[in-house]
């Protein structure tokens, strides 16, 4: 089975890098971006399987980052997983198109769960 491929967007390289090496040793793929702006170009050049957002990137709405993978015809049906420190973001990221939510600081488990059901369900669509 081929690994999934999994984008980070968040403008923090720190936790970028530090979600990338924990994705990896779950088998999956991983890139990372701190530039939301090449994200939907990312989602069609890697092939990506999934989308972990950042909500508040640099000068740059996630929501917005979100809503515009929606729209584009070639990345709409891309599953995208928000994050953000906010307690009401999940509201908001789901109202922009977003298929889960994650509350940062959020734990390794909970992640990896709330990826794999995203993608399970997605696989079945």
């Amino acid at each position: 089975m081929s690994k999934k491929r999994i984008l980070i967007v968040d403008d923090d390289s720190g936790i970028g890098e530090m979600l990338k090496t924990l994705l990896e040793f779950y088998e999956y793929e991983v890139t990372v971006t701190e530039k939301p702006e090449k994200t939907e170009k990312l989602i069609i050049e890697k092939k990506i399987n999934l989308v972990l957002l950042d909500m508040l990137i640099s000068g740059v709405n996630g929501t917005d980052v979100c809503a515009r993978i929606r729209y584009n015809p070639e990345t709409e049906d891309t599953p995208v997983l928000m994050m953000s420190a906010l307690h009401d973001a999940g509201t908001k990221c789901r109202e922009a198109g977003a298929n889960d939510f994650i509350a940062k600081p959020f734990e390794m488990d909970q992640l990896t769960e709330k990826i794999q059901a995203i993608l399970i369900r997605n696989n079945e669509n």
